[in-house]
């Protein structure tokens, strides 16, 4: 865990995290996520969707605002923005869900779910099971655990949860002082996010020199950053399998067309 004298963005989010885990345990009970609309639905399987025909596949974000950026999508309409990603084809659909410091929200997660096309991944700070079987609940296929934010004991033990709880795991670094946390026979799925959670200057660099320590049976997805050309072809060559992309979708007028020239970049033989 990081050190609460560095006060970063990182360990202000997880104070409140805490807050907001020790309220969702008094409001419901592990068994009572299990009566809720979607947790029971069968989940969509991300890792089976991955590498058709060789190309890169996209994990297309919806995200309203951040903590470094503040709004970045002004007429945000979640629901819109993710009929644009189906119809498109993405591999997958990221939902910020946090309230606090994105504008996230977990009805955003739910309502998307009811038309859902494509596995739907619930980004959030999760410290916690409870988190875990809420994020089914809410029809999540997939949940996103930070490795900085949590010790390889909690990384082991929410894996099992979401394996419990019918969800895939992806599980995000942003050095390679982290890779030492992973038990790759439980996540085979590893994010590596070029944005320093120090400074927020973001490197595509990371993903390559996170990549050549992780197994060649692993699948990566470089998160962060990916705004041209040049910045997929480079990850191509650095074992990237998928890209994250949400602020470079987010600040077009037209989300489509940016999909559309992603998807051309992310093709084989590009």
């Amino acid at each position: 865990m990081i050190s609460p004298k560095k006060m970063n963005i990182l360990y202000q989010i997880l104070e409140v995290k805490k807050e907001e885990v020790s309220r969702l345990k008094k409001k419901f009970t592990l068994n009572s996520f299990r009566e809720m609309e979607f947790f029971e639905k069968k989940s969509f399987c991300f890792l089976e969707s991955l590498n058709k025909n060789g190309n890169i596949s996209i994990i297309g974000e919806i995200k309203k605002a951040s903590p470094s950026k503040g709004v970045i999508r002004e007429k945000f309409d979640h629901k819109k923005i993710a009929d644009i990603y189906f119809q498109e084809g993405v591999e997958a659909v990221s939902i910020l869900t946090d309230k606090n410091f994105f504008q996230g929200d977990l009805k955003f997660l739910s309502d998307i779910a009811k038309e859902k096309q494509a596995p739907l991944l619930r980004k959030d700070f999760i410290i916690d099971e409870y988190q875990v079987f809420e994020s089914k609940a809410y029809g999540a296929d997939i949940i996103l655990l930070i490795s900085e934010a949590l010790t390889k004991g909690q990384i082991n033990e929410l894996s099992h949860a979401a394996i419990e709880a019918g969800l895939e795991v992806l599980l995000e670094l942003h050095s390679k002082d982290e890779l030492e946390k992973i038990d790759y026979s439980l996540n085979n799925l590893i994010g590596i996010n070029n944005r320093n959670l120090q400074d927020f200057s973001v490197n595509l660099k990371t993903t390559a020199e996170v990549a050549k320590e992780i197994p060649e049976n692993i699948k990566i997805v470089s998160e962060s950053g990916i705004q041209s050309k040049d910045d997929v072809k480079y990850l191509k060559e650095n074992r990237a399998d998928v890209v994250l992309v949400g602020e470079h979708f987010m600040k077009a007028k037209d989300i489509g067309s940016k999909l559309k020239e992603m998807k051309e970049w992310c093709r084989f033989e590009n």
